[in-house]
């Protein structure tokens, strides 16, 4: 962490502590009402549970049956929000839900989607339709055995780049964003919390002082409460760990899939990096250490069981390339069966007789993160009775200010302002970076320009901009979070970057 994270004597109104979406998030939110922010995560931004989701900004049907109808109404409200505030990012996707006779019934199914079309007052997307598989070209990938499925709307996100997004707009209005910076202690004093800060990269270590501290360590939300903070809490979190597979893409068309196991968990099958498809999740309860988490054999045959219920094709363990699995810190409800563990949001204020408050976060989903922020400046304005009002629900991510929110037209006028480059590439920087891609690529006119290629649509120049933009500091956070294109790497095109990166961060350094 460098010196200049606060002038000396300095007491900045608010420190984060953590890098997920719900911490930038909340010091975005924060930052534009005029509180000066700092906010620390001990790994890379979205290292955790937020770039291991199921990439999905949706309303959540199956909670419909644990009677969570706040959290879907709000969640629905927010898809259309957060649609119109990241369009690149985030765009619409059609779900088939194939109906087995030996789960769920048919009216259950029809009365869940009449609640999901008209809960939060859709009105971009398009509402349910019924499909008569034998007819309909979703249905040519699955068994003659079932007939009948019921199509919806929810919505795709890449979610690393929506954390990095809202922890962009968070720096350009005045917050200091500081990644491998952990939090080593925190106590109050004379008014105000000393907060202890190390750079887990060099050692460095740095003093600060806050007014208030917002806990939003996600898995180690417990961990901050008692052994950095020396606190006390009645809440916990509950760690459930959900893990997904990536196979080549089996089918025709844009739409996702809906199947359920016999157990009759919900798993998806969703269009993933072009030619993937991306197999979740499980829901296993999970006591180790979170950054150990891991997916095991046993994960993976109950996701290929729930494919080869459904699909003709039949899968083995030797069609999956890839997986990746995540530890959920879902607020702990003392629900028996980790599936029906609330995937709601709790806040807790310790600030006994008015000393500096520390406001922990427990639980949460990345669908309802904007509302979450608000909601935790609610708990802290009367801590900061003058800071500005509620502002996000109608402010662009940044590269989300496309004009009408139409991506394809934007997309289209990016292609014709570098015409030299591949198709292919020009729809890479448009959806990664929106309407910022012409920032990158200044002063590129011809191919050239683009600098060394590492594997598929991969140049140095981004690399160089994710670097000197986008606090990349390792390879993996660029090639796992901040773009996906480790996933479409040769394991030597992969070490070749490596190698690069090294030297380039050597220079940096």
């Amino acid at each position: 962490m460098p010196a200049s994270v606060t002038k000396p004597g300095e007491i900045i109104d608010l420190l984060v502590i953590g890098g997920g979406i719900n911490g930038v998030g909340i010091a975005r939110d924060a930052a534009g009402r005029g509180l000066s922010v700092v906010l620390c995560e001990k790994d890379d931004l979205a290292q955790g549970t937020s770039s291991r989701s199921g990439k999905l900004i949706h309303g959540g049907l199956r909670y419909l049956e644990y009677y969570e109808f706040r959290l879907v109404r709000e969640a629905l409200i927010e898809r259309e929000v957060l649609l119109s505030a990241a369009p690149h990012i985030i765009w619409p996707m059609r779900f088939v839900l194939p109906h087995s006779p030996d789960d769920r019934p048919a009216w259950l199914i029809r009365l869940g989607l009449l609640l999901y079309d008209h809960l939060g007052g859709r009105k971009k997307l398009p509402g349910t339709r019924v499909l008569d598989l034998r007819r309909a070209p979703e249905g040519v990938v699955i068994k003659d055995s079932f007939s009948k499925a019921f199509e919806y709307s929810d919505c795709w996100v890449d979610d690393a780049r929506l954390v990095v997004s809202n922890a962009l707009d968070a720096k350009e209005r005045g917050a200091a964003i500081h990644p491998r910076t952990a939090c080593r202690s925190l106590h109050r004093e004379d008014g105000h919390w000393n907060v202890d800060l190390e750079d887990t990269t060099t050692g460095r270590k740095t003093v600060i002082k806050a007014r208030a501290v917002v806990n939003t360590a996600g898995p180690w939300v417990n961990d901050v409460i008692g052994r950095v903070a020396c606190l006390n809490s009645s809440r916990s979190v509950r760690l459930v760990k959900g893990s997904h597979i990536v196979l080549k893409k089996f089918w025709d068309g844009p739409q996702a899939y809906v199947i359920q196991n016999t157990d009759k968990r919900v798993i998806f099958v969703n269009p993933y990096e072009g030619d993937f498809a991306l197999i979740g999740t499980t829901d296993i309860p999970f006591d180790e250490y979170p950054e150990d988490v891991t997916v095991d054999a046993g994960e993976v045959d109950y996701l290929l069981m729930a494919l080869n219920r459904y699909f003709k094709r039949q899968f083995t363990r030797e069609d999956v390339c890839h997986s990746f699995s995540g530890v959920r810190p879902l607020y702990d409800d003392e629900a028996d069966n980790p599936s029906a563990v609330t995937r709601d949001y709790i806040f807790e204020v310790d600030a006994p007789n008015g000393q500096p408050p520390l406001l922990s976060v427990f639980g949460g989903k990345i669908t309802t993160f904007r509302r979450l922020s608000e909601h935790a400046m609610e708990k802290l304005r009367p801590f900061f009775p003058d800071m500005k009002g509620e502002w996000t629900k109608t402010a662009a991510l940044p590269g989300g200010d496309i004009e009408d929110a139409n991506f394809e037209r934007f997309a289209r006028q990016l292609q014709q302002d570098f015409p030299f480059l591949p198709p292919p590439l020009t729809h890479h920087y448009a959806r990664l970076y929106g309407t910022r891609a012409p920032k990158l690529l200044s002063g590129v006119s011809t191919t050239a320009d683009l600098g060394r290629q590492f594997g598929p649509n991969f140049f140095e120049i981004e690399a160089r901009y994710l670097t000197d933009h986008e606090w990349a500091s390792d390879a993996s956070d660029i090639l796992d979070r901040r773009t996906k294109h480790g996933l479409h790497m040769s394991a030597a095109e992969r070490a070749s970057f490596e190698a690069w990166f090294l030297g380039l961060s050597e220079v940096v350094g």
